[in-house]
């Protein structure tokens, strides 16, 4: 308790209990806030949302060739504190976990239904561009907005000692003005919370709707969101070594197996044929498909797709990027953004390639009706397209335990940040955060996401997170431009 700075925990508190309150005591009223609050702001903010998001990628990908790109995050004789290997699933699991079981099948299929600019009869031509929509909005934009404030929490804290919170990006005038820096910290916990009780919403709902598809049973969301929380409070009290990394580990383990048995079982040349073919289609149109902004017509899709997408990264950048720079002490930036915009891009172009390109398979020779499938409920898509393979129990079965682990992985590591964003010094490298905060947060993210869930299904998640991230880009941006003043300060003196 002596490392909680009351003011940004009992604030931040106060304000999500309010609000889950309020929610909770209006749910028809919340539902209609919600649906006309998203497309008031995908309206207006939309062209905000793809620049700042474009914006993030030439940053990320410029520095790998400035001359700041072999400074090291906590000075030049520092060591990393993980290999790789562990590196790389925790920031993955973090980063990614149950949105890319969610959507792997339901994203490509979602986009051969609605994106407006498919030709009718053209099968070829639509599902490549229903890959290419999908890496763009789980690639390297969002990796690149996580790189970018990761590597402003990381060289904020190891080469400049400051706190692990948002304040301390901003420059010393923010840092002194304390209520200023408070603000700021207090909607960074609020965008944490928001965002990934959206994540835990769309876990419980797959977790139902594959027990009912698969079983018939029908728990309900809540006693799930209830269940996965008491195991993420478990989790978060054994701390980062015990509990998320060894979780991370089992999650990168049991989604690779998936990974290649989807692969083998499914139709494989085709598959790989079409891995080769995306690639191609995605660097083609990167550029056209990013800056796209439904200027000369208005669509269902861009406000449904694009913008929810890029504001969900943005209102997860705070837990992701906090946490991936609390794990990437003795990384060079070259290999920080190597390692966290590039490597889990591929990863993501590998899984969509796989998963995706099987469900398309699927449509473009009539084997079975996944398109109608993924229309009617997304939450049980991926256990669809399982059916037309050997051993789908199996694959279901393992499926829906990996959205378990990766649930209580996102749960945890959601509550740690918070934790770190709530302490007086931000927590320092050996994490120590507290633990009656820990577990505060965890709570916090349960009923969130259980809230929401009761107030307006996916639609209010996705209302949240649009509420919360858009705030948050802009406070990114001036961090990412006070990074590169201090990187310049360093190289010169």
């Amino acid at each position: 308790m002596n490392n909680l700075n009351k003011s940004r925990f009992f604030i931040s508190t106060f304000l999500l209990i309010a609000i889950t309150t309020i929610v909770y005591t209006n749910l028809s009223a919340s539902s209609a806030f919600f649906s006309s609050t998203q497309l008031l702001l995908s309206e207006y903010l939309g062209w905000l949302i793809i620049i700042i998001a474009n914006g993030f990628l030439v940053f990320s990908i410029y520095l790998v060739f400035t001359k700041y790109k072999d400074i090291k995050l906590g000075g030049q004789n520092a060591r990393p504190a993980y290999s790789y290997k562990s590196w790389i699933a925790m920031l993955f699991s973090a980063g990614l976990g149950i949105g890319l079981l969610f959507y792997g099948v339901a994203e490509p299929i979602g986009n051969l239904n609605d994106y407006p600019g498919m030709i009718e009869g053209n099968l070829s031509y639509n599902a490549g561009k229903a890959i290419s929509l999908a890496n763009l909005h789980w690639g390297l934009h969002g990796w690149a907005i996580y790189s970018a404030l990761g590597l402003c929490f990381a060289y904020s804290s190891y080469n400049k000692n400051r706190p692990f919170r948002v304040s301390s990006l901003l420059g010393s005038y923010v840092e002194n003005n304390k209520p200023l820096a408070a603000t700021i910290d207090i909607i960074a916990i609020l965008t944490t919370i928001t965002g990934i009780a959206t994540s835990l919403g769309l876990g419980a709902s797959q977790i139902n709707g594959g027990l009912n598809y698969i079983f018939g049973i029908n728990l309900g969301e809540i006693p799930i969101i209830v269940f996965i929380t008491i195991l993420g409070l478990i989790s978060v009290s054994l701390g980062l070594d015990r509990g998320i990394k060894r979780l991370s580990q089992i999650n990168m383990t049991i989604a690779g197996l998936l990974l290649l048995a989807v692969l083998l079982l499914g139709p494989t040349l085709f598959i790989l044929n079409s891995i080769i073919q995306n690639a191609g289609v995605y660097l083609n149109q990167i550029i056209q498909l990013s800056t796209w902004t439904e200027a000369y017509e208005s669509t269902v899709y861009q406000n449904a797709y694009t913008l929810f997408y890029f504001t969900w990264w943005f209102a997860w950048a705070p837990f992701v990027s906090l946490f991936i720079a609390r794990i990437s002490y003795g990384r060079s930036i070259k290999e920080f953004i190597v390692g966290v915009l590039f490597v889990p891009s591929l990863i993501v172009f590998i899984w969509m390639g796989v998963f995706g390109n099987a469900a398309l398979y699927q449509v473009l020779n009539n084997i079975g009706d996944i398109a109608s499938a993924v229309s009617k409920d997304v939450t049980t898509a991926l256990f669809v397209l399982y059916d037309s393979m050997s051993f789908s129990l199996t694959l279901s079965t393992a499926t829906l335990f990996v959205i378990v682990t990766f649930f209580v992985t996102s749960s945890d590591s959601g509550a740690l940040v918070a934790s770190m964003l709530s302490s007086k010094k931000g927590a320092d490298i050996e994490g120590d955060s507290p633990l009656i905060s820990r577990i505060t947060w965890a709570i916090l993210l349960g009923v969130l996401a259980g809230v929401l869930l009761k107030a307006g299904g996916l639609g209010a998640l996705q209302t949240a997170v649009v509420i919360f991230g858009i705030p948050f880009s802009i406070i990114t941006a001036f961090a990412c431009r006070e990074l590169y003043r201090s990187l310049d300060d360093e190289f010169n003196s």
